[in-house]
């Protein structure tokens, strides 16, 4: 498998603080890999080194082209799509607008895509985003990076405050888009999407990968489990 994404000895800072220590990762391209870790160890720094948001240095390579000292507008033409933990939909502007925002001519993910998976998008249109629920937001937010048409993407906790009816919807999303070959980096502190799509897992801990593997094999190293997940 060719890599859509190869991360070798990435460090990150906020300022002066030194957050990642070294990233080694790679991402095959059409996989899904799930990145897990407690609170504070890296895992939302690394996606926003990803999208050029953060002060690094180190080898971080997209289909062979040096992501480090890019800008994110560049970053994001390449083909990398990003939907933060915060969801950050324009509140104002409607659901619709919101779609219109993200899509690009010639697009293999078109807004009438979106409506196939997320038929509550449809039915709320019309609807300003600020007046979604959580989920809404959620869908929305996935949808609307998806209409950029990325060939990776970065999704940090797509589960977070979910209901199970909606997290299995955004789960069965992530499902197609594998099918059509995208690839993701899907961060999650408790694995429930990665397990429903059998991802592999990266572990991250002090700002470096603890962890690499099959899912399956994560289960049965309780030393991982131990020192660097808070998750059972």
């Amino acid at each position: 498998m060719s890599a859509a994404l190869r991360i070798d000895g990435l460090r990150a800072w906020y300022g002066a603080a030194q957050v990642l220590h070294g990233v080694n990762l790679c991402i095959g391209e059409g996989e899904v890999v799930a990145l897990a870790g407690r609170n504070g160890s890296g895992r939302s720094t690394l996606a926003k080194a990803i999208m050029g948001l953060v002060r690094c240095a180190g080898d971080m390579r997209y289909r062979d082209v040096q992501l480090v000292g890019t800008r994110p507008h560049r970053i994001a033409r390449l083909g990398i799509g990003y939907v933060p933990e915060t969801r950050d939909v324009f509140p104002a502007l409607t659901v619709r607008e919101n779609l219109l925002l993200g899509e690009r001519k010639g697009t293999r993910f078109s807004i009438r895509d979106a409506y196939r998976l997320f038929p509550v998008l449809e039915e709320r249109a019309s609807v300003k985003a600020g007046a979604l629920s959580g989920g809404e937001q959620q869908m929305l937010a996935l949808a609307r990076t998806l209409t950029g048409d990325p060939s990776l993407v970065v999704i940090d906790e797509p589960g977070e405050g979910l209901a199970p009816q909606v997290l299995a919807q955004v789960a069965a999303c992530l499902a197609a888009l594998r099918e059509r070959g995208v690839a993701m980096l899907l961060i999650e502190e408790r694995l429930t999407i990665a397990r429903m799509l059998d991802a592999r897992v990266a572990v991250m801990g002090h700002g470096a990968i603890q962890f690499d593997g099959a899912i399956a094999s994560l289960a049965r190293d309780e030393e991982v489990m131990r020192e660097w997940l808070s998750i059972g």
